[in-house]
């Protein structure tokens, strides 16, 4: 097993990941019902992809010994109604000013076979802009 959620009650949920045992905690959002306390459900799919682009890059970058220390990304969700679904994820990832060119170019195409990627529905709009 690779987790376990328990519901808390009031839209909120513990998710426990099994050989860490590190947590988190959902909310449903304030749009949905919620009280907004946490992370949704939806939120952390799109937090995923970013976090799974970003760490297929450090995969590369540690490969090839190329320091991206203070690579970021800021996430905007977007959602649909009937089916409530996420319909865009948008990301700026933004590298450090010291990263050459070509190291750019290496970390953006490592980035681009991210599994979480893969795994979305094709329908989902997936903006990615690096700076």
């Amino acid at each position: 097993m690779t987790s376990h959620v328990l519901y808390l009650g009031d839209l909120r949920t513990e998710a426990t990941h099994l050989q860490s045992g590190q947590k988190i905690i959902t909310d449903a959002p304030v749009d949905n019902e919620g009280r907004g306390d946490a992370f949704s459900p939806t939120d952390l799919a799109a937090t995923s992809l970013a976090s799974c682009m970003i760490t297929i890059m450090g995969i590369a970058a540690k490969k090839r010994n190329i320091d991206m220390t203070g690579t970021s990304a800021d996430i905007v969700k977007v959602m649909s109604p009937d089916p409530r679904r996420i319909s865009e994820i948008q990301i700026n990832i933004k590298f450090p000013y010291h990263l050459n060119d070509k190291e750019r170019t290496i970390l953006q195409r490592a980035g681009e076979k991210c599994p979480v990627s893969y795994s979305l529905s094709s329908n989902l709009k997936q903006i990615v802009t690096y700076l």
